[in-house]
């Protein structure tokens, strides 16, 4: 049985863990020193893509839960990190900033490499660059707050800091104005607490807050908000690494291994891939229903436009004939379902010279021959609609008095239409899906929504009709073509190899389409020491 799908050589990372622990000491790093390593092209791919995604996570967990730290927040972060198989990372945000465990150090080691490869790519304009230091810092407030009084200590003699916590004697001397300005705190352990005095102009925003004791000009900080100070070296350090990065763009860009990964990577689809359908084929005759129960908003408004209008213009045309692959339409099928609709208002000549080869083309069937994606919410979100278009984001394009009707006619109540436009109001287009899909289908749980058929497969599984999926969501190492002919032929998949073909192409999932927007693999291996940062 031929399927296709070639395996590659996988470019395995040895680097001794000896000279690691040396480099990567501590979970909380500044990002002062540029990494000097060599870094293979597809690590380096896969450490921006890695970074990019558990940004994403603290992003999101930010919009829903605005109190950074909160155990509401912590707990969407987890959640996240775990379903997106980056559970590594919440060690470096546990307990234990200074262990010398294997995974730990290499961790650690792709932490501090992802952070100076996304410095290239979010140099590039304010915006970008303002995105990319809000989530850092998060990052590190995370991580840092992790840490115990003793690894704080570590933290600052490694790293320059010259305060060093009050001595028993120092305290007693300011003790009142210590209980008085540390809230939440009772007196026992607010003794505990190491404090530590620096000048009040390094805190500004705990001196803004009222969060410490001010005598004399200087501010009596405790341990859970050093965090301020060090966190504004941090900051500084990153915001002037951004600078620096971006007086070297042009250079950087020559090399072409990098350059479209860097440009591309923010708009970059980092989850799962829907080319391949692994489910039960979707037969045509039951659109109607789905639309209603099991499609996001702007594929059900696709189907009702064409259901009404018989016709739909070109880019609507992709968007929802993409879906319609992914969710398991057959060839077959989908042809009739456009000729029986099109027809309607012209001849089947007409529909056969018109739009016939287009179809087969989406499923990779004629011209490239290459079995197109359907389209990510980050794509969709993008695309520009005009006068007559039916394709795009409906909470982005649609002016909100509309939105809330169409909300209305679809039977969300008014309490329901306000929390979804609570989001709309804000530009959290995809998080309002979410939130659309947990009114919609009764859900204890506010999925993260970031492709159209990504809520089309969680409506299946709330509603019973699909078994979730167990495999992990781990990265290959190795860099998987994303252009595999007859990836869609359901008819080669009748074999006892069935699992081991899908155990293959599953791995390849989180970073197929990502891998479309950047230029083909090359085997060379790249010096970050040759970049300067």
């Amino acid at each position: 049985m031929e399927f296709g799908l070639k395996k590659r050589a996988r470019h395995e990372v040895k680097v001794e863990v000896d000279s690691l622990e040396t480099k990567y000491p501590h979970n909380v790093m500044l990002y002062h020193y540029p990494p000097t390593e060599d870094v293979h092209i597809d690590e380096f791919e896969e450490l921006a893509l890695e970074r990019l995604r558990l940004l994403r996570i603290l992003d999101r967990a930010s919009t829903r839960h605005p109190r950074l730290l909160s155990d509401e927040w912590k707990e969407n972060v987890s959640a996240d990190l775990t379903r997106e198989g980056l559970r590594s990372y919440l060690r470096l945000c546990s307990p234990g900033g200074s262990t010398k465990h294997e995974a730990d150090i290499q961790t650690r080691r792709r932490d501090y490499l992802s952070h100076f490869i996304l410095r290239l790519a979010y140099c590039r304009s304010e915006d970008l660059a303002r995105w990319f230091v809000a989530r850092e810092m998060e990052l590190f407030r995370y991580k840092f707050a992790a840490l115990s009084s003793a690894e704080v200590k570590q933290f600052l003699e490694a790293n320059g800091f010259e305060i060093h916590p009050l001595t028993e004697a120092q305290k007693d001397e300011v003790k009142d104005g210590l209980y008085e300005s540390t809230a939440g705190q009772s007196v026992a352990k607010i003794e505990l607490l190491d404090f530590y005095k620096v000048p009040f102009t390094q805190v500004l925003d705990l001196v803004r807050g009222r969060r410490c004791y001010l005598k004399a000009g200087f501010a009596y900080v405790n341990t859970h908000d050093l965090v301020s100070l060090v966190g504004t070296k941090q900051q500084d350090e990153i915001e002037q690494g951004l600078q620096a990065a971006k007086t070297m763009v042009e250079d950087v860009e020559a090399d072409e291994r990098i350059s479209r990964t860097l440009k591309a990577l923010h708009n970059s689809y980092t989850g799962r891939d829907y080319t391949v359908c692994r489910d039960a084929a979707i037969p045509i005759e039951s659109l109607d229903q789905l639309s209603k129960t099991s499609m996001p908003l702007c594929m059900r408004m696709c189907h009702e436009h064409i259901r009404a209008q018989h016709h739909i213009k070109h880019n609507g045309r992709m968007q929802y004939g993409l879906f319609m692959k992914g969710i398991g339409v057959t060839l077959e099928d989908s042809l009739r379902f456009w000729r029986e609709e099109f027809t309607k208002k012209m001849d089947a000549d007409k529909f056969a010279r018109g739009y016939e080869y287009n179809i087969y083309h989406n499923y990779g069937k004629k011209g490239s021959m290459v079995n197109y994606t359907p389209y990510s919410c980050a794509k969709i979100i993008k695309d520009a609609t005009g006068p007559g278009d039916c394709h795009g984001c409906p909470y982005k394009f649609m002016d909100q008095g509309s939105l809330k009707s169409k909300l209305s006619s679809y039977g969300l109540s008014a309490s329901a239409v306000d929390e979804v436009m609570f989001f709309v109001s804000r530009g959290h287009y995809q998080i309002a899906c979410g939130k659309y899909f947990q009114l919609t289908h009764n859900s204890s749980v506010e999925p993260t929504i970031n492709h159209p058929n990504n809520y089309f497969e969680e409506s299946q599984i709330t509603m019973g009709n699909r078994q979730k999926r167990t495999n992990g969501p781990a990265l290959p190492k190795a860099r998987i073509r994303p252009d595999i002919k007859g990836h869609g032929d359901r008819s080669m998949l009748m074999g006892e190899d069935d699992d081991e073909l899908w155990r293959i192409a599953e791995t390849q999932e989180r970073i197929m389409q990502s891998q479309k927007d950047i230029s083909e693999a090359f085997n060379d291996d790249l010096d970050l020491t040759q970049i300067d940062y």
